[in-house]
C-alpha cells in the first residue's frame, strides 16, 4: 500500500490496521479510533445561541485553547482568550525563514499520526492538506562512537554492535529484539481488554497498568536482563529514548499501542496552518466551519495578546483573572467560567486563591515535563539530497550519540515508491522502513531547511543553553561529522539558523508533559477534574493521556468545551 498525500478516512484507518496486524493486535483497532475521536458535537448539548449572557475566561491560546474556544463560540458563550505571548499555536511553531512561507522548519510538532482522530478531524474541516511525513529512511544515518552507517539493522549489528563489548549471546541478537523486550513485550502483556485504559484518565487502574506505571524506561531493559552494554547500545543510538531514559514506560508503551509512528504526515505548508485556521474561525462569524449556524448566535470572542495571567481568584460566584496586559498594567475580570489552558509548567507561577484539591495542586508542582531543543537551519542548497556517497537522503531521521541528538530532513522532496512493514520494520524509528525517492519536479540544489538538532533531556540543556555563537558552530560541525563532510563545508551554505529551547521559553517552561513514573496512575484522574464547584475546567496535552501530541490538545479542548455546556445549563437556572 502506498502512502499518498490527503488521505481518506478510510485510507488512514487501513494504514492504522496494516500496523497493528504486524503485531497481532488487529482487535486493538477499534478502541484506538473510538477514544481519540472528537467527543460529541457540543450542538448536541444545547442550541446555538444557549449561552450568550455567560462569560468565560481561556487562559492560553494554544490548540487547546483555540479548539475550546472555536466550539464554546457555536453556543454564544462571550469569550476572552488571554494569551502571554504575541503569538498563537502554543507548542506547534513553524518557524518560516520567507515571506512567502515556503521555507519552514518545525521547531515544535511535527507529525500527525493516522489514527489521532481529533486531529483528523479538524485537518478535513478546514480542507488543510497534507503529505507523508518520512519517519524512516534506510538511507539516512546512524552516528555513533565514530562511526557512520546507514540505518539499517544489518548494518548496526555488523559495525556497531563490535563497539560495545556485547555478551556472547546477545552479539546473535538483532538490534530490534532489545526495543522489542523493551516495549513491544510489555504491551502485549496487557490482556487487550485492559490496554484501552492506556488512553483512559481513570481514578483506578488495573493492577498490570500499575505495575508497569511503576516502570523507567531503564527499568524495563533490565527486568529482561539485558546488559548494561546493550542499553549503552540503544542509549548511544536512539537520542530521545537516552533523553527520556528514566520517565514513565507508560508513555512509550501508549504510544506503541497507538501504532503512533507507523504512517505519519504533516501539514502542506506549515503544521501553524491548523492553529491558524482555528485562530480565523474564532473571530470570522463568516467562517465556513459555522456554515450552519446563523452569525446572530455565535458568541463573541475578545483576544487578549501579550497578557499574562498573575492570579486566580474567587469573588461569590463569579472567577477572577488578573493579569498583565500589553502596556504591563495589572488588570482584572471576572468571568462566570474559566477554562485553564495553559502548561502546568506554567500554571505553577499562577497566584490560586482558594487552592485547587490536593491532588491538582500536588500534580501542577510535581507533573514533569521534558525539556526539548530544536535548531532549524535555513540553506542554500540541500547537500543531503545530492547524489554523492553521503547523500541521497529525501527525508527520514539521521541519529547520534552526539549532543544534538537526531537530525531530520525534509519530506517535501519525497515521493513513496512502497510502504511494506514485513520484513523492513525499522525498530529504530517505530516505522516501516519505506522507500523514497525525490520526485521528479524538485532538485537538490533548491534551498532548504533541515531540523538540524532534536533531543530530548539532558542533552537539550547542556546545548541549548549555550550562547548562540557557539551553539550555532557546535551544530553545524556536528551535522557535518554524521554526514562525513570536512569540517566547515557547511558554513557557505548556511543562509540562518534558528534554535528553540523549551525549557527556556516563558510561559512554556518543559517541551511536553512526559510522566515520571507512577504518575499517570496517581495524577492522571485528578488533573481532568474541574475546580471550585465546577467553574474552573482545564485542558492541553498534559491532561491527555496521549502526552506530546496534537490530539491531546485538541481532544481535551473540545471535551472541556462540552463540560462546560454541560455545567452552564445548572449555571442558568441558579
Amino acid at each position: 500500500m502506498i502512502q499518498t498525500a490527503n488521505p481518506s478516512t478510510e485510507e488512514r484507518h487501513l494504514l492504522l490496521l496494516e500496523a497493528l496486524k504486524e503485531e497481532g493486535r488487529e482487535g486493538d483497532f477499534h478502541n484506538i479510533i473510538k477514544y481519540l475521536s472528537p467527543p460529541t458535537a457540543i450542538t448536541n448539548i444545547a442550541k446555538p445561541g444557549t449561552f450568550k449572557d455567560i462569560k468565560i475566561g481561556i487562559i492560553g491560546g494554544g490548540l487547546a485553547g483555540l479548539s475550546a474556544c472555536v466550539e464554546l463560540k457555536k453556543l454564544g458563550y462571550n469569550i476572552t482568550v488571554f494569551e502571554a505571548s504575541d503569538r498563537i499555536g502554543g507548542r506547534v511553531y513553524t518557524h518560516y525563514f520567507d515571506r512567502n512561507r515556503h521555507l519552514y522548519g518545525e521547531l515544535g510538532a511535527m507529525r500527525l499520526p493516522v489514527a489521532h482522530e481529533a486531529t483528523w478531524y479538524y485537518i478535513n474541516k478546514f480542507n488543510l492538506k497534507t503529505r507523508p511525513f518520512v519517519q524512516s529512511n534506510e538511507n539516512a544515518f546512524i552516528y555513533t562512537k565514530g562511526v557512520r552507517i546507514r540505518n539499517k539493522e544489518e548494518n548496526i549489528m555488523k559495525y556497531l554492535y563490535p563497539l560495545f563489548n556485547l555478551p556472547y549471546a546477545e552479539k546473535l541478537l538483532p538490534y530490534s529484539h532489545f526495543q522489542y523486550s523493551a516495549y513491544t513485550k510489555k504491551l502485549l502483556s496487557i490482556p487487550p481488554e485492559k490496554r484501552v485504559e492506556l488512553l483512559l484518565s481513570l481514578c483506578r487502574y488495573s493492577d498490570i497498568i500499575v505495575r508497569l506505571d511503576s516502570l523507567s524506561n531503564r527499568d524495563s531493559y533490565q527486568v529482561e536482563n539485558i546488559s548494561e552494554s546493550a542499553i549503552n547500545l540503544v542509549q548511544s543510538i536512539n537520542p530521545l529514548e537516552r533523553g527520556l531514559f528514566y520517565n514513565s514506560l507508560l508513555e512509550g508503551v501508549t504510544e506503541d499501542y497507538t501504532a503512533t509512528f507507523s504512517f505519519l504526515y504533516e501539514i502542506v505548508g506549515g503544521n501553524y496552518r491548523l492553529p491558524e485556521s482555528l485562530f480565523k474561525a474564532s473571530i470570522d462569524n463568516d467562517s465556513l466551519y459555522y456554515s450552519e449556524i446563523p452569525s446572530n448566535l455565535l458568541g463573541k470572542v475578545t483576544w487578549n495578546f501579550n497578557s499574562y495571567v498573575t492570579g486566580l481568584y474567587c469573588e461569590g460566584n463569579k472567577r477572577i483573572v488578573s493579569y498583565f496586559n500589553k502596556r504591563k498594567e495589572l488588570c482584572h475580570e471576572k468571568f462566570d467560567f474559566i477554562l485553564c489552558a495553559i502548561p502546568f509548567s506554567s500554571l505553577r507561577n499562577v497566584d490560586i486563591c482558594p487552592e485547587f484539591s490536593n491532588r491538582k495542586m500536588q500534580a501542577i508542582r510535581q507533573v514533569n515535563y521534558a525539556p526539548l531543543e530544536k535548531t532549524a537551519i535555513h540553506f542554500k542548497k540541500r547537500f543531503w539530497e545530492f547524489d554523492i556517497p553521503e547523500g541521497n537522503i529525501v527525508g527520514g531521521g539521521t541519529s547520534t550519540d552526539l549532543p544534538i541528538g537526531s537530525i531530520w530532513y525534509p519530506s517535501d522532496h519525497a515521493e513513496c515508491i512502497n510502504t511494506a512493514i514485513s520484513p523492513n520494520y525499522n525498530y529504530l524509528f517505530k516505522s516501516p522502513m519505506d522507500k523514497w525517492k525525490i520526485k521528479k519536479e524538485c532538485s537538490p540544489y533548491e534551498e532548504g531547511v533541515l531540523i538540524a538538532s532534536y533531543n530530548a533531556g539532558l542533552d537539550s540543556i547542556r546545548l541549548g543553553n549555550l550562547h548562540k555563537p557557539l551553539r550555532d558552530y557546535k551544530v553545524l560541525r556536528q551535522v557535518e561529522l554524521a554526514h562525513g563532510l570536512p569540517n566547515g563545508y557547511l558554513d557557505d551554505l548556511v543562509l540562518d539558523i534558528k534554535t528553540i529551547n523549551w525549557n527556556r521559553k516563558s510561559f512554556y517552561l518543559g517541551g511536553v508533559c512526559y510522566n515520571n513514573p507512577d504518575q499517570k496512575v496517581i495524577y492522571s484522574y485528578n488533573m481532568t477534574l474541574p475546580e471550585l464547584n465546577k467553574t474552573i475546567f482545564f485542558a492541553g496535552e498534559h491532561i491527555s493521556p496521549v502526552h506530546g501530541w496534537i490530539q491531546g490538545a485538541l481532544s481535551t479542548g473540545m471535551n472541556s468545551a462540552n463540560n462546560i455546556a454541560y455545567e452552564s445549563y445548572k449555571f442558568k437556572n441558579e
